[in-house]
C-alpha cells in the first residue's frame, strides 16, 4: 500500500534546488513493518530523454550522509518486484533508488536490452539525482557513495553502469549474462524458446505514454525541465538518437516496445533459425563484455545452478574478466536460477548487505563471506519434504575447469539422423519447469528425452567411488554431416546401476554449431557447468543429440558421424579445494528443548504478574473481545508507534475481518490479544477478563498465527492428540473428530508430516486452532497454500463456526474472500482505526452486479437486458456484464439471463470492498 503523508514544509524548500535538475512528479510514503522503524518512500516520475522514468525513493530520515544503492528490476518486471529488498536494505541504513526501466511498468520509452546509450545513460542521470540528495554520502562533488544490485536484466545494467560511469563503488549482480550474444546465441546456435520469452514479453507493455490502469496515484508526468548530462556517464548518446528514441511509438510489426533495430534482429534471427554477425555485433554493443576491462569494482557474483539461460558459464567470464582488473571478486552459486528451483532469497540479500557494509559503509569488521560458495543438497526437510541445502566453500575460485579427472568413455562410432522440420525434438529444459527438475535431479530424479535415431550416446564403467563434478565436463569428438553444418546439442547424465534410470544434472544442455562438416572436424566439446554428485556405482553417459526443444535445428534433413577422439576421455572437474559444510542437527531436536525451557521461564516470570491483572468486569461477561485505547510504541522510540489508541470491540455470533496495508499494526494487535507481548496503554479484555501473558482466560481463544509447529515423524492425528495433552484438559473436551473433519486430510492423518504438502499442514494447524472449540478463534491468513476449493471451504467452515455462537477475528489480504466470509471489519491504517463496522455499512450497498460469462455477449443481447423491467443499464467488460438494479432483484435478473440463454459463470457484486477498502486508506494497496 501506498499511504500518503503531508508534506513538511521546511523539507519541500529545502529540496526544490535537488529536485530541479531531474524535474517530477514526486509523493512520500511511510513503510514499515509492524515492529520496524519506518522507512519513508518518496514516488517520483524522472523526465529523461525520451523517457519518463518511474522511481522510488526509500530512507528512513535522519540529517546523517549514507551510501546509496540502486537496484535494478528483471526482464518484464518493474520497480515494485524489488520494493522488499530496497525497504531492507534502507532499514539497514543505505539511501535507496529504484526504477522502472525504459518500456517497463509505467516509464515510457522503448526498450533497448540496456542500451549504453540511453538505459545506461539513465543510471548515470539517476546517479546525478543522487549526488544532490542531502542524505547521500559523496566521494567528491557530484560522486555519490553508490552500489548497484539486481537480478538478470537488473544485474546486467549494475556490470554495464559499473564500466561506463566511474562513481559507482561496488556491485552485486544476480543470474545475469555477461554477453547476451552469447546467451541467446551459444556456440553460434539460436536459442529460440528463451528468445522468444523476451521478445513476447517485451512486446506485452503498455503503450508509450499510457499508464496502466493500476499506476500508483501520483505518478503524474514529470515537468518540462530536461535531464542534465551525466557527469560521470558514458557520452556515446547523440542528439540525433534521443529525437528517434523520444518518438518512440510502438512498433506496429508485433515487437512491442522494443527499438526497431532489435525488433528488426529478433525477425530476422528467428526466420532464419540461425544468427549473422550482424546480430551478434548488436547485442554484444550491449552487453557488459563490451566494457569488461573498465569494471574494476568490488563484485558479489551470484549465478543459479538451475538456469538455462543464463548458465554458470557466464559468472565464470566475468568473474575472471573483474578479478584481471584487480578488483575483489566473491562468486555465489545458488540453488535456483530462471528455471525455476530455490533462489535462497534471504541468505543472498542478507550477503548483499553485507558485501555494502565492506566496500560502501567501509566496514572492515563486515563478514562478506567466502571467496566461493555453492549451494548443494543435502537430503530431505523432514518437516515439509523439502530439499535441504548445505553450502560447500572454497577460499578461492576454483572456476570450471579445476582438479579435472579423465573418466574413460566406451561407445563406437554412430551414425543418427537430424529429422526434417528437426521434429520430434529432444527434451531437456523447458523455461519455468526445468528448474524444479534440476533442483529433483540431485536427488536422484529427473526427466529427460532423446529419441531413438536421433542421438548418439557413450557409457563410462561403473565408478568405483563418488564422484562431485564441479564445473564444466569437456570431450573431443569427430563430427561430420553429409548436409553441410552439424547442430548438436551435448549432455552428460548419471545413470542408476541398473542402465536405465538416468538423471540430467540441472537439466542442462550444451549447444554447438559445427561449419563444413562434410569431411569431418575435430571439436572440443565444453558441456554445461554443474554442481553434482555421483553415487559410486553409477555411470556418466554423454549424448549428442540432433534436436532440442529450446534451440532451433536445421530444418532440412541430415545424417550426423560422431566418433570419440582421445580414447574417448572425459574430462571431469572436481575443485578438490571446496569443501561442503556438515549437515546439521534438525532443528527440532534441539529448538523443541529449548522452547520448553523459556515458556518455563516465562510462566515463573509472569506468574507474579498475573495476580496483579485487573479484576473481571461482569459486564463484559458475554463479550468475546473489547479493546479500549490500545498502544503499542516501536522499541527504543518514545514516539513512533505501531498501534495508537486501538478501540474497537466484537461480539458473538460475529466473522470479523482485520484489514490493513503492511505496516498497519495488525500483528502487532494479535501478538498482543494473545498474551505474546505487552501493550504500552490501553486495555485488551476477553469475556470481560484482562488480558495478560499466561491469562487463564486464553484458554478460551484458539490462534493460528505464522504457521505451527509439529513434529515431522508424528503423524496428523498423533500430533493434534500430543498437542491437546499438553494443555493438561481433559481429552473428552478436545472435540477431535470435529477438528479432523474440518482439516478434510482423511487418509493422510494417518501419515508421518514430514509427507505433507504446504496446504495440508495449513489445514492440520488450522484443526489444531479449533481444538476445544474455542470461543474466540483467531486466523492470520488461514487460506495461504489452499487450492480454490480448499480456500471455498474454508469460508464456510468459519461462517459454521460462527453461526454456533462463536467468534471469529481473520486477517487476510484476499479482500474478496473476506467479503463473503466476514460480517463485520475494522480497518486499520499506520496503526489507527479507520474504520469499523458491519461489512454492509463499510462497503455501502450496491445495486450494481458483475455478470461473468463464458463468452462474450452480443450486443443485441446487452441491449435487450438493459430494457428489461426493473434493469437499470446493462455495459460489457472484459469479464461480462455489468448490470445496474432498479427494482428488479438479483434472482430476478439470473432468470431472465438464463432465459435470453446469456452463458452465465457467476454473479457478484461489483468490486465492493475493495473500492471501499482503497478509499479508506488512502487508495493504494
Amino acid at each position: 500500500m501506498q499511504i500518503r503523508l503531508p508534506r513538511p514544509r521546511g523539507r519541500w524548500l529545502a529540496g526544490v534546488a535537488a529536485f530541479a535538475v531531474l524535474a517530477g512528479a514526486g509523493t512520500w510514503t511511510a513503510v514499515a513493518d509492524d515492529g520496524a522503524p519506518a522507512v519513508h518512500r518518496e514516488d517520483r516520475v524522472q523526465e529523461m530523454p525520451g523517457a519518463k522514468i518511474d522511481t522510488s525513493y526509500f530512507t528512513t530520515g535522519g540529517k546523517e550522509r549514507r551510501p546509496a544503492v540502486l537496484i535494478g528490476h528483471g526482464f518484464g518486471g518493474s520497480k515494485d518486484d524489488v520494493r522488499a529488498q530496497a525497504e531492507e536494505l534502507a532499514r539497514d541504513g543505505y539511501a535507496v533508488l529504484t526504477w522502472s526501466a525504459r518500456g517497463f511498468g509505467t516509464s515510457t520509452g522503448q526498450i533497448g536490452l540496456n542500451d549504453p546509450a540511453f538505459e545506461v545513460k539513465d543510471v548515470s542521470r539517476l546517479i546525478d539525482w543522487l549526488a544532490k540528495r542531502p542524505e547521500v554520502r559523496l566521494d567528491a562533488d557530484g560522486d555519490p557513495r553508490v552500489g548497484m544490485t539486481g537480478s538478470s536484466y537488473g544485474g546486467a545494467i549494475s556490470l554495464l553502469a559499473a564500466g561506463h560511469d566511474k562513481r559507482v563503488d561496488a556491485i552485486a549482480p544476480q543470474i545475469t549474462y555477461w554477453n547476451l550474444a552469447d546467451a541467446l546465441f551459444p556456440n553460434g546456435v539460436f536459442k529460440k524458446l528463451w528468445a522468444g520469452i523476451f521478445f513476447s514479453t517485451g512486446s506485452a507493455g503498455t503503450r508509450d505514454g499510457a499508464a496502466p490502469a493500476d499506476a500508483p496515484a501520483g505518478d503524474a508526468p514529470a515537468g518540462d525541465a530536461p535531464a542534465g548530462p551525466a557527469t560521470g556517464g558514458d557520452a556515446a548518446a547523440t542528439g540525433a538518437a534521443e529525437a528517434d528514441a523520444a518518438a518512440g511509438p510502438a512498433n506496429p510489426g508485433g515487437c512491442g516496445r522494443f527499438q526497431p533495430a532489435l525488433c528488426a534482429m529478433y525477425e530476422r534471427v528467428a526466420v532464419a533459425g540461425k544468427p549473422d554477425a550482424a546480430a551478434r555485433t548488436l547485442l554484444e554493443s550491449r552487453s557488459p563484455s563490451a566494457v569488461g576491462d573498465r569494471i574494476k569494482v568490488p563484485a558479489l557474483i551470484v549465478q543459479g545452478q538451475a538456469d538455462s539461460l543464463f548458465p554458470l558459464s557466464h559468472a565464470d567470464t566475468m568473474a575472471k574478466r573483474i578479478s584481471a582488473n584487480g578488483a575483489p571478486v566473491s562468486v555465489d552459486w545458488i540453488a535456483g536460477g530462471h528455471d525455476g528451483g530455490d533462489r535462497e532469497t534471504g541468505r543472498v540479500e542478507g550477503r548483499i548487505g553485507d558485501w555494502f557494509d565492506r566496500y560502501l559503509g567501509q566496514d572492515k569488521g563486515a563478514d562478506t563471506g567466502p571467496a566461493f560458495r555453492v549451494s548443494r543438497t543435502g537430503g530431505v526437510d523432514s518437516t515439509d519434504g523439502q530439499a535441504l541445502l548445505r553450502g560447500a566453500t572454497g577460499d578461492s575460485y576454483p572456476g570450471l575447469s579445476s582438479g579435472a579427472q579423465p573418466i574413460p568413455l566406451t561407445g563406437r562410432e554412430q551414425r543418427f539422423a537430424n529429422p526434417a522440420g528437426a521434429a520430434p525434438p529432444a527434451i531437456s529444459t523447458v523455461p519455468g519447469l526445468g528448474g524444479g527438475l534440476g533442483q529433483l535431479s540431485s536427488l536422484g530424479v529427473g526427466l529427460s528425452l532423446d529419441f531413438p535415431g536421433q542421438s548418439a550416446r557413450f557409457d563410462s564403467a561403473p565408478l568405483a567411488r563418488s564422484l562431485r563434478i564441479t564445473g564444466s565436463p569437456t570431450v573431443r569428438v569427430k563430427v561430420a554431416s553429409n548436409n553441410g553444418d552439424a547442430v548438436l546439442f551435448g549432455k552428460v547424465y548419471d545413470v542408476g546401476p541398473d542402465g536405465r534410470q538416468q538423471v540430467l544434472p540441472s537439466q542442462l544442455v550444451a549447444p554447438v554449431r559445427v561449419e563444413n562438416a562434410e569431411q569431418g572436424k575435430d571439436v572440443t566439446l565444453t558441456l554445461p557447468a554443474v554442481d553434482h554428485d555421483v553415487d559410486a556405482g553409477h555411470r556418466l553417459r554423454l549424448v549428442l543429440s540432433a534436436t532440442d526443444l529450446g534451440y532451433a535445428s536445421p530444418a532440412a534433413p541430415a545424417t550426423y558421424t560422431v566418433s570419440l577422439l582421445d580414447a574417448g576421455a572425459l574430462a571431469v572437474p572436481t575443485a578438490p579445494a571446496v569443501k561442503t559444510q556438515a549437515a546439521g542437527l534438525p532443528w527440532w531436536t534441539w529448538a523443541l528443548p529449548a522452547a520448553g525451557a523459556l515458556l518455563a521461564a516465562g510462566l515463573l516470570i509472569t506468574a507474579r504478574r498475573r495476580v496483579l491483572a485487573p479484576a473481571p468486569d461482569p459486564e463484559l461477561a458475554e463479550v468475546p473481545l473489547e479493546i479500549t485505547g490500545l498502544t503499542k510504541r516501536y522499541a527504543k522510540s518514545a514516539d513512533r508507534y505501531a498501534v495508537r489508541e486501538l478501540s474497537f470491540r466484537v461480539e458473538k455470533g460475529q466473522v470479523l475481518g482485520l484489514l490493513g496495508p503492511n505496516g498497519a499494526g495488525k500483528t502487532t494487535t494479535l501478538r498482543m490479544l494473545m498474551g505474546l507481548i505487552r501493550p504500552d496503554d490501553g486495555e485488551i479484555r476477553v469475556f470481560g477478563h484482562a488480558i495478560r501473558p499466561g491469562a487463564p482466560v486464553l484458554s478460551r481463544v484458539g490462534a493460528f498465527v505464522e504457521g505451527a509447529g509439529f513434529l515431522p515423524h508424528m503423524s496428523g492425528r498423533d500430533n493434534l492428540e500430543l498437542y491437546w495433552r499438553a494443555t493438561g484438559r481433559p481429552s473428552s473436551d478436545a472435540h477431535i473428530e470435529e477438528a479432523l473433519e474440518i482439516a478434510g486430510l482423511g487418509d493422510a492423518l494417518a501419515r508421518a508430516v514430514r509427507t505433507y504438502s504446504q496446504g495440508m499442514r495449513q489445514r492440520l494447524a488450522i484443526a489444531q486452532a479449533m481444538l476445544g472449540m474455542p470461543d474466540l478463534l483467531i486466523l492470520d491468513e488461514p487460506t495461504n497454500g489452499l487450492d480454490p476449493p480448499q480456500i471455498r471451504e474454508m469460508r464456510d467452515v468459519m461462517i459454521r463456526y460462527a453461526a454456533a455462537g462463536r467468534t471469529v477475528i481473520v486477517s487476510s489480504h484476499l479482500l474478496s474472500e473476506v467479503e463473503q466470509s466476514c460480517t463485520h471489519l475494522v480497518v486499520m491504517d499506520r496503526g489507527r482505526l479507520v474504520q469499523a463496522g458491519p461489512v454492509a455499512e463499510i462497503t455501502g450497498e450496491s445495486d450494481t452486479l458483475l455478470v461473468t460469462t463464458a463468452e462474450e455477449v452480443p450486443e443485441p443481447v446487452v441491449e435487450k437486458i438493459a430494457a428489461l423491467p426493473g434493469i437499470g443499464s446493462a455495459t460489457r467488460t472484459d469479464e461480462g456484464l455489468l448490470v445496474r438494479l432498479d427494482g428488479a432483484t438479483a434472482t430476478g435478473m439470473i432468470a431472465e439471463l438464463v432465459r435470453l440463454d446469456v452463458p452465465l459463470t457467476g454473479v457478484g457484486p461489483h468490486r465492493r470492498l475493495e473500492d471501499a477498502f482503497l478509499n479508506l486508506i488512502g487508495g493504494s494497496a
